[in-house]
């Protein structure tokens, strides 16, 4: 009998010990899952622009390169080059002195301001992806059919050979660029694009790297980045498909390395 009785004492100080573990394990495995499926906290936040100055009757209604000059026809009386947008002190970030302007971008270059309607510009001879859209005094592109042109030109001998439309899907970036300095600039510094043949949102969206923190955007509209550190910054963007996958396109994925600066004065 004292024989049987310690085997069966054994027998459950051996079970309770199993199930201990096994309840340990099942803990430890739980909180496992829940460090690896804690969301990663970012630096960086993507904050949607408020509505915009408006032009419905802006337009890009023709471009020429001839003898190393282009010449762009702007229609619309809502609409002025040279001028400031009048809402560009409520938008607080970066904003140009000399007023709205033609945003210029060749290939996957960084785009050229232009104040006027005609001006020199030198290009390369030969293939280039060609974009220019009307920009309002703090650099966010009027986002319609009628304020821009995207075609796919052949150069030669300072002007253009050929012009036909792009047919593939194509990512263009704009902003931000250069160097931004004090606090209002520094602060809030805008992300803008411009897709072609591309509706962001439905097959597509835009993969933003921010010094290598990644945010998917799946609305075209201009963002404040904000939280970034002074200095050099870069920025990513490529076109990827409603999977997350890059997509084969034409000056895909474009970057950036921009400047945040301190106002000396301040």
């Amino acid at each position: 009998m004292r024989t049987s009785s310690l085997f069966l004492l054994l027998a459950l100080f051996f079970t309770a010990c199993q199930n201990n573990a096994s309840n340990t394990t099942d803990e430890a495995d739980s909180t496992s899952t829940e460090q690896e499926e804690a969301p990663q906290e970012m630096k960086y936040t993507l904050t949607p622009f408020s509505s915009s100055e408006a032009y419905p009757d802006a337009a890009i209604e023709s471009v020429e390169y001839t003898e190393g000059k282009y010449t762009f026809a702007v229609g619309g009386e809502s609409y002025q080059l040279g001028v400031q947008t009048p809402d560009a002190e409520a938008k607080m970030c970066a904003n140009s002195a000399k007023g709205q302007h033609i945003h210029l971008i060749v290939d996957n270059k960084p785009y050229a301001a232009k104040y006027e309607a005609s001006f020199d510009y030198e290009m390369e001879d030969g293939d280039h992806y060609l974009l220019a859209f009307l920009s309002r005094s703090y650099h966010e592109s009027i986002k319609t059919d009628a304020a821009h042109v995207a075609k796919k030109v052949n150069v030669g001998d300072k002007a253009f050979q050929s012009v036909e439309d792009i047919t593939e899907p194509v990512l263009f970036y704009s902003r931000p660029k250069g160097t931004y300095t004090g606090k209002l600039a520094t602060e809030k510094v805008m992300l803008d694009f411009y897709p072609v043949n591309v509706t962001i949102g439905s097959d597509y969206m835009v993969k933003a790297s921010i010094n290598g923190e990644e945010h998917m955007i799946d609305v075209w509209q201009p963002y404040y980045i904000e939280g970034l550190p002074m200095g050099e910054n870069t920025v990513e963007l490529t076109l990827v498909d409603k999977d997350g996958n890059k997509v084969d396109a034409p000056l895909n994925p474009v970057s950036r390395t921009f400047t945040l600066a301190a106002d000396p004065v301040e």
